[in-house]
């Protein structure tokens, strides 16, 4: 869901460097270490959460396979062999208790080797983006009164709002953010003057100067953030407060406001001075459970000698996360590591977030026919007032976890996934109080291949993401 929160002002704390990787399967960030003047990054820690990912030490050597590509790197050494290639490196490779240590610098030339993709490296902002993942921004000035600064973006963005004299800051931690090209643009107009651009420490950063107060609204599927002068009526904000005034947003929208320069005044009514900036209670959006199937010690079916299915349903349940989100859901996954979660658990996550739809995921090396499955329901005896029977929770949504499964279904079939909707005894579907299916990922025409194949995977995900889409207006805020 949305989350804004307000900075102080004044000296900001130290931040540790890191790195921001964007990718179609995850986002996350790397702690960056410095090493004899040189920035540094584990080469395992970046590349794990893409594929599969193993590494070995012997004599100096280190050595790492990503999926079916082989790296060999020499400790000490500026040359390492990759795809059977050599590659030069911008300072010495480095082993630190069995971790392999790339330079940062060298990064955009030798991930490519690995992904056989490209890659668009900001080393500067230490910001990584693995394809076409980049949410462009654009700006729309309507002229008033009021004055409304219109910031659209190609893909739905959380980012923390804050404010100080003069400024509202937009920063943007995990959206893959990007400039279309001028780092700042000027406004003709006496409110709201000028939008500028920064990378910094693998965040990107708006701020947008005015000549006063500001407000923050979300709409379009956080897609849209509008800035508009708050429509106050004869009191002002006061010039270093930046506190949100009495006038309520519109429902189902975000605000914060921004204050206008240093020195005395008074504030709203019912707004207390003195902080930097405020914002409101954050909109709320449909919540997916997506869960990858087995891990930590329960591997799953074994799909292919050393490919395990727990393997497969993390690198998919990425997929079809960020596939959600680029739908307005707001996404939380049951496990996001190889990490051993119980089926109990795996339910207690989606009843306790009170989630819209839960998709638990799997994949079987068995026949090339994808399967959807809602819950096969045992006997139980009637509830018990406001009490539902653990193994029966599912009974009263079923029928729309069915319309989903057909729906996801036919996005499959849409795609020339062979796919059919069926009923299974397959826990924990008939232990939560949503709507909930569980997709099983069955090899196409490439075999075992295509389960480990990002781009096989890509396709099923936006399929599922798509049907529940189709249905959204059957799941309800559930929240």
């Amino acid at each position: 869901m949305l989350l804004l929160s307000a900075a102080t002002t004044g000296a900001p704390a130290t931040e540790e460097k890191q790195l921001s990787v964007y990718a179609p399967v995850a986002t996350y960030t790397l702690p960056v270490l410095e090493r004899s003047g040189h920035e540094y990054v584990g080469l395992l820690e970046l590349l794990e959460p893409l594929g599969r990912v193993s590494s070995g030490t012997s004599n100096g050597r280190w050595r790492i396979r990503y999926n079916v590509v082989d790296g060999d790197f020499t400790a000490g050494k500026i040359r390492a062999r990759i795809r059977n290639r050599d590659l030069d490196l911008s300072a010495p490779f480095l082993i630190e208790n069995s971790r392999g240590l790339v330079p940062l610098a060298s990064v955009g030339s030798l991930l490519p080797r690995f992904l056989g993709a490209p890659v668009n490296f900001h080393e500067s902002g230490r910001r990584l983006f693995v394809g076409e993942v980049g949410i462009q921004p654009s700006f729309q000035l309507e002229s008033g009164p009021p004055t409304r600064l219109l910031v659209n973006f190609s893909a739905p963005v959380n980012p923390t709002i804050s404010t100080e004299p003069g400024r509202l800051r937009m920063v943007f931690k995990r959206d893959a953010i990007v400039s279309l090209g001028n780092q700042s643009i000027s406004f003709n107009d006496k409110i709201i003057t000028q939008a500028a651009y920064s990378e910094n420490n693998g965040a990107a950063e708006l701020d947008i100067s005015a000549n006063g107060p500001l407000l923050a609204t979300f709409s379009n599927g956080g897609k849209t953030i509008t800035l508009s002068a708050p429509p106050t009526t004869g009191s002002a904000v006061a010039g270093a407060s930046g506190t949100t005034g009495s006038t309520n947003p519109p429902p189902g929208t975000t605000q914060a406001t921004a204050s206008s320069s240093a020195g005395s005044g008074t504030a709203p009514s019912g707004a207390s001075g003195g902080g930097s900036g405020v914002a409101s209670a954050p909109a709320r959006r449909m919540v997916a459970v997506v869960d990858a199937a087995h891990g930590g010690d329960e591997r799953g079916g074994a799909l292919a000698d050393n490919l395990a299915e727990k393997d497969v349903t993390l690198g998919f349940a990425r997929l079809l996360r960020h596939e959600l989100e680029l739908q307005g859901f707001a996404v939380l996954m049951s496990r996001d590591g190889d990490s051993s979660v119980s089926l109990d658990q795996r339910a207690g996550t989606a009843n306790g977030a009170q989630a819209a739809i839960y998709i638990s995921l799997h994949a079987t090396s068995q026949g090339n026919r994808s399967g959807v499955y809602t819950a096969l329901l045992p006997r139980e005896g009637e509830s018990k007032g406001a009490f539902r029977a653990w193994n029966a929770a599912q009974a009263p949504v079923l029928a729309v976890s069915g319309a989903v499964a057909a729906a996801i279904v036919n996005e499959l079939q849409k795609k020339k996934f062979f796919a059919r909707a069926s009923s299974a005894s397959l826990r924990p579907l008939n232990n939560v109080f949503m709507p909930a299916i569980a997709v099983e990922l069955a090899p196409g025409s490439n075999g075992i291949a295509d389960l480990i194949s990002a781009t096989y995977q890509q396709q099923a995900a936006s399929a599922i993401a798509a049907g529940v889409v189709s249905v959204r207006d059957r799941l309800g805020m559930q929240q």
